[in-house]
């Protein structure tokens, strides 16, 4: 699993797709398959934490090797998960945006808040489930996903990646990343991608 975060950033982020994230902790296991990714390409990248070369106590361990995990804390009560990527001190990173939930649901249901809601057949509501990880901060509240594991070697006892499924290049789409929008030209750069019509990609 290693020699996956040698590709460089634009083709891991793609090839993160299909993959399963899993996450362990005292109150069980959860796991998502990974739909929807974005890049951020460091230094020359305005979206990027790291842009310009910025090195701060919260950007620190994008400057690590990649496969480490970056977590980071957005407008005072959402946490985003993200993997390092790129060459040894290029500060580069994915970010997690989208899982469909895989293990542990009954888990994910209860921190996100939701009742456990299973149809008269015995299957998951799908209306509830598309919305239990459609988004970064869904995602990481419902893996558990905390300030704890900045700086954890990803393929770690606890946290790690294991393969699900190949992706065809076919049904990859990319496009714009969402919310950057202060980052100029970059704004506009297709770094974002998903599954084409996967139906827990972020709205």
């Amino acid at each position: 699993m290693n020699e996956l975060f040698e590709y460089p950033t634009l083709q891991l982020a793609r090839k993160l797709l299909g993959m399963e994230l899993v996450h362990q902790t005292g109150k069980g296991l959860t796991s998502g398959i990974i739909v929807e990714a974005e890049a951020y390409l460091g230094p020359e990248d305005r979206a990027a934490h790291s842009y310009g070369g910025r090195r701060t106590p919260r950007t620190e361990i994008m400057y690590a090797e990649a496969g480490h995990v970056y977590v980071y804390f957005i407008y005072g009560m959402h946490t985003c998960f993200n993997i390092v990527s790129g060459p040894l001190h290029k500060p580069e990173a994915i970010l997690i945006r989208a899982l469909e939930p895989k293990e542990g649901i009954p888990l994910m249901m209860t921190r996100r808040n939701m009742a456990v809601s299973l149809m008269d057949n015995g299957a998951w509501n799908l209306k509830e489930l598309k919305k239990l990880a459609d988004g970064p901060g869904k995602l990481c509240k419902a893996m558990g996903i905390t300030l704890e594991d900045y700086g954890v070697k990803l393929n770690s006892d606890h946290l790690y990646l294991r393969e699900y499924r190949d992706v065809p290049e076919q049904d990859i789409v990319s496009g714009p990343r969402i919310g950057v929008n202060y980052a100029g030209e970059a704004a506009l750069y297709p770094y974002r991608f998903w599954i084409k019509d996967n139906l827990y990609v972020s709205k």
